[in-house]
């Protein structure tokens, strides 16, 4: 039987009136701007609309550039963008000390009521808090009660939305905990700003950001249980798939810790470990962007596959340490809102110094009378997700939908709560050329320090429009920069620490996770085949224009035999070679269309430029800027948009051209821009793998047929050009061409960037390079595998691979040395992924899940 709590006097019932008063509309226009928000209008109506427009345009480039607009589920979907409001919301100096007082109070007391719900639970047993409206909550997870000793902060980062109210004070829309996702935003938002507004800076003393994150570092810093002078510190986060991956990459980026996920970590001997090139390392704090249920597939959600088996038992020896401890999600519960003005009174002996916004519990009686009997005036919203129930019902309209809605209610009261119908302050917005009023919504953004918190000066503000309601953070919208004024000139503050006289810093190389090797190592791939893909692609619609204008016998021919071994080459099958290659190779438009821009199409050209977008995507954090940019532009501009008329017009060759231009200047700013460590070289060995076997895979679909001579020539000419070393080789044999004298180019010459023999060499040493485990000292496969590539290359008479009988229709020697190399680079590549990318197999949970709930 349920227990009702209807006692008003309870210090932990709700403090609200069962009457309704809606927040007035604060106009952005009229005389309620104070005198910094008018000052900053000005200034903003003076810049004019024309070079407004320019610079907003320019910070819409850098967030895009970022892929900071984008709610990514699919990278190249970009159909949730943010877009950036030139005019920031400013927050003078005695409103924002309120502003962070409340905030603090807030954080201080959600971690005490946290740090009671996992431990002795003195709140529920002193009925301050109903038992129903915590254990129900998807958010409480029984395996944490008693994770943490009482004296260990629960609550280190956190964050609450904020809203002005009729009276001018900001209220508490929603606390969010786990985790609390934006501050990388805010940070964006601010470069941003600050690179495309410089004058706005000029005239207002705005505080600065790094501050907080000086106190997010120290804060996670302290967490540690060992190793305290020299914590490992790893980001958390579920992927690339998920919507704030932007953010993930870009703190750990900031921050200088690295990113990984559930895969990249592994527990042993009572330990979280990090599995990185040169083995197993130690972790000491988890900064968790990965919710609670997700955490440990072994005692939570059994299907997680982002998560780390036994983390829990790791937390419970003290042997490691998350921010936010686990568990913390109950704390979103909007029911908890009504209780927290007597629970702030019970634990501090005063008010909130911010309120929430009103709150009614349907699991009280006259609480839930009260919201049955306003349905059209509140919103309704279940505690926590539930399966194939609407998260929230504003003012419901229609008697069949209140009459749900009051079914729901009456079946599980407990699951519900009204809350009322806010009315968000209005700010300035610059829309369509002028300046409009729109509701805002601030996330500030708190971390733990000392005994208190650290408030972030300024957060992130979310501006609702026509299409866009103020929801979550996923739904895109508008954004805007949060200024916090300062009565003295901002002080310069970075993540630097204070420099010691004549003290000597080794530098620091960080552990490359697992995972983010593996997506180096596939950047380098599908750089070289994309640009391998376009290269023969380039040569064979030069040939396709050369034998539409001249007709020539010989040309079609060899147009043929190029059209064949783009099939090959690509593994594009059946293209050219299969069924209907016929009909294909009397008019290739159409396939060669497919293979330009086809993006479900394995080995197209677009597909392998997608497969590099996602792969640098990932590892973002450990490539230049500019680099990340020339991807980016590649993704953003590569959509041929041409019909079969047009493919032999030349506008085709001309794209390509241009991707392979970008191309090389992505493979030169990594080349001149990384150091030269393990991401380094995992990004190499996958070019000079990929380039390898696209180079023996051209040769064998080519050069391995026999022709006639005038085929022949032109069948090497094309080669040389598809491989860019048609003026090199005309440099180097001047007389004329041969095939002893290709191959010799292609194949055995060392010191060439294009040849095979290049290519192996490189690897060796790049292989040798890698970071290895210390108690190995015996080569292992791969070294093995690539010495006995080079020993079998470097044993080769070029002049004999020619040498054919006049009855062979092949060359058997050349397909039989190319064979070969193939295979032990095919081993080469298997053994690279067993030896530093494989990942461990998820334990799970006997029997199921509870199916009833939402994943969150």
């Amino acid at each position: 039987m349920k227990t009702e709590y209807n006692d008003q006097n309870k210090p932990g019932s709700q403090a609200y009136a069962t009457e309704l008063g809606p927040y007035a509309d604060l106009n952005a226009h009229d005389s309620s701007l104070s005198t910094y928000e008018q000052n900053m209008l000005e200034v903003i109506e003076a810049l004019g609309v024309k070079r407004l427009n320019k610079r907003r345009r320019e910070a819409q480039r850098l967030l895009r550039e970022n892929i900071a607009t984008h709610n990514i589920f699919d990278l190249f979907d970009p159909s949730r963008d943010w877009h950036f409001d030139p005019v920031p919301l400013v927050i003078g100096t005695t409103e924002w000390e309120q502003v962070e007082q409340g905030v603090i109070q807030r954080a201080k007391l959600l971690n005490l009521i946290l740090t009671d719900i996992y431990g002795p639970q003195n709140l529920i047993k002193k009925g301050l808090l109903p038992p129903e409206l915590i254990f129900a909550h998807s958010g409480f997870l029984l395996p944490c009660v008693g994770l943490l000793p009482p004296d260990i902060r629960h609550l280190n980062i956190y964050s609450a939305n904020l809203a002005r109210g009729k009276d001018g004070r900001f209220w508490v829309l929603g606390d969010r905990s786990q985790p609390p996702l934006g501050s990388g935003f805010a940070l964006e938002n601010r470069i941003v700003m600050t690179r495309s507004f410089p004058r706005l800076f000029k005239d207002f003393q705005v505080h600065r950001l790094a501050m907080y994150y000086r106190a997010l570092r120290n804060n996670l810093a302290s967490l540690a249980q060992h190793n305290r002078s020299d914590p490992r510190i790893v980001i958390l986060t579920p992927g690339p798939e998920t919507a704030t991956y932007f953010e993930h990459a870009y703190l750990a980026s900031y921050l200088g810790y690295p990113l990984v996920q559930g895969g990249d970590l592994v527990v042993r001997g009572g330990c979280v470990w990090l599995k990185s090139l040169g083995g197993l390392r130690q972790v000491d704090v988890i900064l968790r962007r990965l919710d609670d249920a997700f955490c440990d597939p072994l005692e939570l959600k059994s299907d997680s596959l982002h998560g780390i088996p036994g983390l829990l038992d790791v937390i419970r020896r003290g042997n490691v340490a998350t921010a936010n401890s686990i568990g913390n999600g109950v704390l979103e519960n909007p029911g908890l809102l009504a209780f927290l003005p007597g629970l702030c009174r019970y634990f501090f002996n005063e008010e909130l110094k911010l309120p929430s916004v009103a709150t009614w519990w349907c699991g009280q009686k006259r609480e839930r009378d009260f919201v049955l009997n306003n349905l059209d005036n509140l919103m309704v919203k279940s505690i926590h997700p539930i399966a194939d129930s609407p998260e929230d019902e504003k003012g419901t309209a229609t008697e069949d939908r209140r009459d749900l809605v009051r079914q729901r209610i009456l079946a599980n009261p407990h699951l519900y709560v009204g809350q009322e119908l806010t009315s968000i302050s209005t700010v300035p917005v610059y829309v369509t050329e002028q300046i409009e009023s729109r509701p805002c919504i601030l996330s500030t953004f708190v971390t733990a320090q000392d005994e208190s918190y650290v408030v972030m000066p300024g957060g992130l503000s979310r501006v609702e429009t026509a299409d866009r309601p103020l929801a979550d953070m996923q739904t895109g919208g508008v954004i805007k920069d949060t200024w916090v004024l300062t009565p003295e000139p901002g002080k310069q503050v970075n993540l630097w620490r204070d420099a010691v006289p004549d003290q000597r810093l080794e530098p620091l190389l960080g552990s490359l996770p697992s995972r983010a090797a593996e997506n180096l190592f596939w950047a380098g791939r599908y750089a070289e085949r994309t640009e391998a893909t376009s290269r023969l692609l380039r040569s064979i619609l030069s040939k396709l224009r050369e034998y539409n204008e001249f007709r020539n016998p010989d040309d079609r021919q060899n147009l043929n035999h190029l059209l064949r071994a783009l099939t090959e080459v690509t593994s594009t099958f059946p293209g050219f070679v299969g069924e209907g290659a016929g009909e294909k190779l009397s008019d290739p438009r159409s396939e060669l269309l497919s293979l330009a821009r086809d993006v479900k199409r394995p080995g197209s050209l677009r597909a392998s430029l997608r497969g590099l977008g996602r792969s640098t995507y990932v590892i973002r954090d450990l490539l230049p800027a500019d680099a990340w940019r020339v991807v980016d532009n590649m993704q953003q501009n590569w959509d041929p948009k041409l019909t079969l008329t047009q493919i032999s017009s030349g506008r085709l060759n001309e794209s390509i051209t241009q991707l392979i231009m970008q191309l090389a200047a992505f493979s030169g700013l990594t080349h001149e821009n990384m150091s030269r460590e393990a991401a380094w070289l995992l990004l190499n060995i996958g070019r000079r793998l990929e380039r390898a076997q696209n180079l023996i895979a051209l040769l064998r679909a080519t050069l391995v047929p026999c022709y006639d001579p005038m085929v022949e020539a032109q069948m090497m000419e094309t080669v040389l050009a598809t491989s860019n070393s048609l003026i090199v080789f005309r440099r180097r044999y001047r007389s004329f061409m041969q095939l002893s004298t290709v191959l010799e180019l292609l194949l055995l010459d060392q010191n060439y960037p294009r040849a095979l023999a290049y290519q192996l060499h490189q690897l060796q040493m790049h292989i040798a390079a890698l970071p290895r485990e210390q108690e190995v000292m015996r080569p292992q496969r791969d070294e093995e595998l690539i010495a006995e590539a080079i020993d079998a290359l470097q044993a080769i008479d070029h002049e004999q691979l020619t040498r054919l009988s006049s009855s062979e229709s092949i060359s058997h020697l050349l397909e039989k040395v190319l064979t070969a190399q193939k295979e032990r680079l095919d081993q080469l590549s298997d053994t690279l992924v067993q030896l530093y990318f494989s990942p461990v197999l998820l334990p799970q949970q006997m029997g199921q899940e509870n199916q009833g709930r939402k994943v969150s």
